[in-house]
């Protein structure tokens, strides 16, 4: 069995309240949903998020990291991202509810991150997916599972 590798407590705090702060947007994408559209939950979050990150970039005036353009594939995130809110904001006014989406969502970021890995796409280094990956696969399914049909219909 091989040791983790070295990480300290704040990576995992932080990956942590990531999920919660996903869960909130999930939310309130959701919200705006019931109240005007899909196209609309999407615009509204990066339109916000845009003028968030102008407002950043003014005042931190980071330092650019390279001269030399990225791929232009790493332009899709925006894409996925907006289709993201799109389809989070659907499934949240569903029987799905906020837990049963933030839950399939993350069997789905599982199943798609364990492809990437063993095709060693968008330059990540190429791993072969160890036992103790498809069994977290099958208990993050299986606790989707749980919540989505045993969960509390009130």
């Amino acid at each position: 069995m091989t040791q983790p590798p070295n990480t300290s407590l704040f990576y995992f705090a932080a990956a942590f309240a990531t999920g919660g702060l996903l869960s909130l947007m999930v939310l309130f994408n959701g919200t705006l949903a019931a109240y005007g559209s899909l196209f609309f939950a999407s615009w509204v979050p990066h339109l916000t998020g845009t003028v968030a990150a102008l407002f950043l970039l003014a005042i931190l005036r980071p330092k650019r990291a390279e001269v030399t353009r990225p791929p232009l594939w790493v332009y899709l995130g925006g894409v996925s991202g907006a289709v993201t809110v799109m389809l989070t904001s659907a499934t949240l006014n569903s029987a799905l509810a906020l837990s049963g989406t933030i839950a399939l969502g993350l069997a789905g970021q599982m199943v798609f991150s364990l492809f990437a890995d063993m095709r060693g796409l968008f330059g990540l280094p190429q791993r072969t997916p160890q036992r103790r990956d498809y069994v977290s696969l099958a208990f993050i399914i299986a606790g989707s599972l749980i919540l989505i049909f045993f969960g509390s219909s009130t």
